[in-house]
């Protein structure tokens, strides 16, 4: 599956953005889908990810209650609404599929075998 992610900027402390990850190659609703970042000399690392019916959500607990993951399988699309930014989640977006036949949401990068090529996102204070 290929997946290309968009909808990264420059915002201001407190503001809002909606990244989104378009999927293509294979069929969608088979795969858990994941938000990861990684911020300069740090590693990547977990944000939140859905499972495949988007009825099972995770999260990192830093942007609980202020990031929300969702899906269209109809339009072979997660998202990624982030509101009340914060100057510390800046950092380089991807979007992650993790192939059927596992169980669970995963929150590990070893879990997910398919990546979109990252979206920088630059919160301001």
């Amino acid at each position: 599956v290929q997946l290309q992610a968009s909808g990264g900027g420059l915002v201001q402390a407190g503001g809002s953005l909606r990244l989104s990850c378009a999927a293509s190659g294979r069929t969608f609703s088979n795969y858990v889908m994941g938000w990861f970042r990684q911020a300069p000399g740090k590693e990547r690392e977990f944000v939140a990810a859905i499972s495949y019916s988007g009825d099972n959500t995770r999260y990192e607990d830093s942007v609980k209650g202020r990031f929300t993951i969702s899906r269209d399988n109809a339009k072979n699309t997660v998202y990624l609404q982030m509101n009340s930014l914060k100057p510390e989640d800046t950092a380089v977006y991807y979007c992650a599929a993790r192939p059927p036949g596992f169980s669970g949401i995963g929150s590990m990068t070893s879990q997910y075998n398919y990546w979109g090529q990252g979206t920088q996102v630059t919160v301001s204070s």
